[in-house]
């Protein structure tokens, strides 16, 4: 008999996560949903990522353990996992965050209601190295609101999304060309053939510490925000304002001004309620 497919498929790139993996991947075995493969890509980590995964994998079978033969960054890694899904919806999740048990089930229940969205995100808790909260993050909830408020952050977190698998690589995946910001680019083509939405729900804990992207990239990646957003507006159907272009110019020439640790400091304060 063959065994028939999931229908989530759960991402996961990893590299030298040895200190928090572990959290993140009992967090998604934990889920109240259980249909799904739990595909994780180790991206040649240097510590004992690998051998956490081997053994989580002896352990569950959902676990589906990848090891790349290249470091191949972020982004290649993603779309390497996308490859090799076969479920209905693919799931996002990062190496040092933490799903709550409802995640899953929620997002799925979400997306069979509403079959005309392509990806959707929920709220989040931004938490310290321990997964201690520190604030909350809300993003908007409706397709309207989320088009309104597209140009000046990304309006999902990337840790948190759902997404039609067929609508994923119909846009073509994630753009190997950016190490950052590879998903705020996703999220412009696939709202070209589907709509958005965020749950007003928590669905993950974000850990903040010194190694992750955001933190220690975050001058890089913002500035590839801004292109992305002008990329948008030139080849991807989408219309800036004048206050967007105004907000993008000055966004980009304070990267060069503002230090980057007063910078993150001051988007949570902005973003969190």
């Amino acid at each position: 008999m063959t065994k028939k497919d999931p229908l989530v498929s759960v991402v996961m790139p990893a590299y030298n996560a040895e200190k928090f993996i572990g959290d993140a991947i009992e967090s998604i075995l934990n889920q109240t949903f259980k249909d799904f493969e739990f595909i994780i890509v180790d991206d040649c980590s240097k510590d004992k990522t690998w051998k956490i995964i081997q053994d989580y994998a002896k352990k569950d079978e959902r676990i589906v353990p990848v090891k790349n033969e290249e470091n191949l960054k972020t982004t290649a890694t993603l779309n390497k996992g996308i490859n090799l899904s076969k479920g209905k919806y693919l799931v996002r999740m990062d190496a040092d965050d933490w799903s709550y048990p409802y995640r899953i089930q929620e997002q799925v229940n979400f997306m069979e209601k509403y079959p005309d969205i392509v990806v959707s995100g929920g709220s989040i808790e931004v938490c310290d190295e321990k997964l201690n909260f520190k604030n909350k993050r809300e993003y908007p909830n409706s397709d309207e609101d989320v088009r309104r408020k597209i140009f000046r952050y990304s309006p999902f977190a990337h840790p948190s999304i759902i997404m039609k698998r067929g609508s994923v690589i119909e846009v073509g995946m994630y753009d190997e060309k950016l190490p950052l910001s590879q998903d705020y680019d996703l999220y412009f083509r696939l709202g070209n053939i589907g709509k958005f939405a965020n749950l007003d729900r928590i669905l993950i804990k974000l850990r903040n510490h010194p190694q992750s992207s955001s933190m220690s990239k975050e001058k890089d990646q913002e500035r590839i925000a801004v292109r992305t957003r002008f990329k948008a507006d030139k080849y991807y159907g989408y219309k800036m304002t004048l206050g967007d272009r105004l907000y993008s110019i000055i966004q980009w020439l304070s990267t060069y001004v503002v230090p980057g640790k007063m910078k993150f400091w001051l988007f949570n304060l902005l973003r969190s309620s």
